[in-house]
């Protein structure tokens, strides 16, 4: 009996390490962005300060080993596409812009010469969509999410399309990198009438959709991830979408206790503003093993 029992022991021993092997393989199978567990929002913290949308922020937190970027873009006053979160008196209080700027200017679109001359918190170089692709020309393991703040479809194909026409300067091939995110469903073909870029990330947080049909519609459009704040995260959801075939990211978590949490539920990754990839696969690790 004794011996029987050993023998299903290391059956199951054997059995279980299988399929975390498996299940380890197929997620470092994936390509591209998917790759990564962590997107850093807004191109990541730089000195505790979220939102920059900075140069410095995006080195920063690559050399930290961060590889796929969230970036906010907005147009300036004169339509070129940058990276901003918003035109507010908040935001420009926020990013130590309200000294630099006269008052009338603080709370409405810069133009481009503007917002390129006014550095932020004082240090710091913004950037627009050429800067940006030139970054990304440069760096062949890096990605950027776009998170366009325009609403208008005109204003968001002009975000769009300044990415492309950069890319083309740059690097063309730069272009396989951008992840356009999309915050419907009809916005995707105003998407593929600016470029068919390869990788889609649908934003659940503007959606009125229910569940049923973001499936349906990530299993009939081959959408690549889906992301979506807490209140909308559950078990079931989660596994719904990997079936359909995208991986789940959840925004913003800072906290790898939260992180460890989502992982149970079967979520995929975080959009952060201050963990890194590294604590990401490490906080995986543990929980792969010690369940």
């Amino acid at each position: 009996m004794k011996r029987i029992a050993a023998v299903l022991t290391l059956l199951l021993v054997t059995v279980g390490t299988l399929f975390l092997a498996h299940d380890s393989q197929s997620e470092e199978g994936r390509d591209g962005f998917a790759n990564y567990r962590l997107i850093a929002h807004a191109m990541g913290s730089i000195r505790e300060q979220p939102y920059t949308n900075a140069y410095e922020a995006m080195i920063a937190n690559y050399e930290k080993g961060t590889r796929v970027f969230e970036i906010d873009f907005m147009l300036t006053s004169d339509r070129v596409a940058v990276a901003r979160h918003e035109w507010t008196a908040n935001m420009s209080k926020m990013l130590g812009q309200d000294e630099e700027l006269p008052e009338q200017k603080q709370a409405g679109a810069l133009t481009h010469d503007e917002f390129m001359n006014t550095p932020i918190l004082g240090m710091y170089q913004p950037m627009d969509a050429d800067g940006i692709m030139n970054v990304l020309s440069r760096y062949p393991d890096m990605y950027i999410v776009t998170d366009t703040k325009e609403q208008k479809d005109e204003d968001i194909q002009q975000v769009l399309q300044s990415l492309v026409d950069a890319g083309k300067k740059h690097d063309p091939s730069a272009l396989s990198r951008v992840v356009v995110q999309i915050y419907n469903e009809p916005m995707l073909e105003k998407v593929k009438e600016v470029y068919p870029f390869p990788s889609i990330i649908y934003t659940l947080y503007a959606t009125q959709d229910t569940e049923d049909q973001v499936v349906q519609f990530v299993q009939n459009n081959d959408i690549d991830a889906v992301t979506m704040p807490e209140y909308k995260v559950n078990q079931n959801f989660v596994a719904r979408l990997k079936k359909a075939g995208a991986v789940t990211y959840v925004h913003t978590i800072n906290d790898t206790k939260q992180v460890a949490n989502y992982e149970k539920w079967g979520v995929y990754g975080v959009y952060s503003d201050v963990l890194t990839e590294q604590e990401m696969e490490e906080l995986n690790t543990r929980f792969a093993w010690n369940p």
